[in-house]
């Protein structure tokens, strides 16, 4: 790719701009700005897609408890889609150690493998709540792995989702017929395991200049080993096999299902490579809340006007870890919040001349 210096701060002759890839599309040439908004694009479109599919799968009957063995298939799914990908656009050198994707593997399988299993026990707006509240772990490990220091604003946005969570947890405890404690620990379980896999590829991916590809082939075949060896002790690969070899259909879902995760975890990468965890983990959490509408309109389960006062409190948290990086934001929240103590102190004058009188 050429370029012309003319002093307007355009990168100087033979400087090479990274590779940045959307599903396959090279985006180079494009602005930074124009490379986010078809990031967001396609994690929107591919992981509403891959929520649908996720709760088809679990709609289906006896399978829900079938959650390991769901994720054995999805891992599988994303070794074969990344292997292929090496050998279309020959990649072959390795960056990272095999240590550090040992790690991974082991985290990405915590997260996912619990985050299956769970809706054994929750219901799937439950559970993508939590999921919405991921940022509060992300911020958490990248003050631990990364040093990071964050602006009070972040904090008062983790306490607004804590609250929005748990106002929104009771709500559903009340009125679902799955609710079950155990599957509040696997999601939370999943989403520690989840804020540190986007700070450890953060940190290792811009230092070594690994691809999104070569992470999750490595990431992904050393998890799907632990989690094979997991399943033939306990004998549920079997029992796995036998159910969707009567439901043959459940596989197909299964790999529309892992392809459009294999796409959104490549997307999502090239976010954390390009604006951070952070910045990527608040995309995919407004994805989250249209997910949720999705899942109401088109799976029938329960419903309280509770759900909406506690999702309203964790978008609030949301927009406020948006505001806390984003100037504009900030001073359109400044105005409003000085408007409002305007409004309190006109008030208070004629108040007081009323209980002179």
């Amino acid at each position: 790719m050429e370029y012309k210096y003319d002093g307007t701060g355009l990168p100087p002759p033979f400087e090479k701009r990274k590779e940045v890839r959307v599903v396959f599309f090279d985006v180079t040439d494009k602005s930074p700005r124009d490379q986010f908004v078809l990031c967001c694009l396609a994690v929107f479109v591919l992981y509403l897609a891959y929520g649908f599919l996720q709760e088809l799968i679990f709609t289906q009957q006896k399978f829900k408890s079938f959650g390991w063995y769901i994720t054995l298939i999805q891992f599988a799914f994303y070794t074969v889609f990344a292997k292929l990908e090496c050998i279309l656009f020959r990649k072959s050198e390795r960056r990272v150690s095999l240590r550090i994707y040992s790690l991974l593997a082991f985290l990405t399988l915590g997260t996912m493998g619990l985050s299956n299993s769970s809706l054994m026990y929750l219901n799937y707006p439950t559970q993508v709540i939590f999921k919405c509240c991921k940022l509060i772990p992300v911020m958490i490990g990248s003050i631990l792995i990364q040093n990071k220091k964050y602006k009070c604003m972040d904090f008062i946005a983790a306490l607004c989702m804590c609250v929005g969570l748990s106002y929104f947890t009771l709500a559903d405890s009340g009125i679902s017929p799955t609710f079950s404690l155990i599957g509040v620990c696997m999601i939370s379980c999943a989403l520690v395991c989840d804020a540190a896999i986007g700070n450890v590829q953060e940190k290792y991916m811009k230092a070594n200049g690994a691809s999104n590809t070569e992470v999750i082939l490595y990431s992904y075949s050393i998890g799907f080993v632990y989690l094979l060896f997991v399943l033939l002790l306990t004998g549920d690969l079997k029992q796995g096999i036998h159910f969707s070899s009567e439901k043959p259909v459940v596989f197909w879902y299964t790999m529309w299902f892992s392809l459009t995760g294999y796409l959104g975890v490549q997307v999502v990468l090239t976010l954390v490579t390009m604006s951070g965890a952070l910045v990527a983990v608040t995309i995919t959490t407004c994805r989250k809340a249209v997910s949720i509408i999705v899942s109401f309109v088109f799976f029938t389960k329960p419903f309280t006007i509770h759900y909406v006062w506690a999702g309203l409190i964790v978008i609030l948290g949301i927009y406020l870890n948006l505001a806390s990086k984003n100037v504009g934001l900030q001073s359109s929240l400044k105005k409003f919040i000085h408007s409002i103590k305007l409004l309190i102190l006109t008030k208070r004058p004629e108040k007081s001349i009323e209980t002179t009188v």
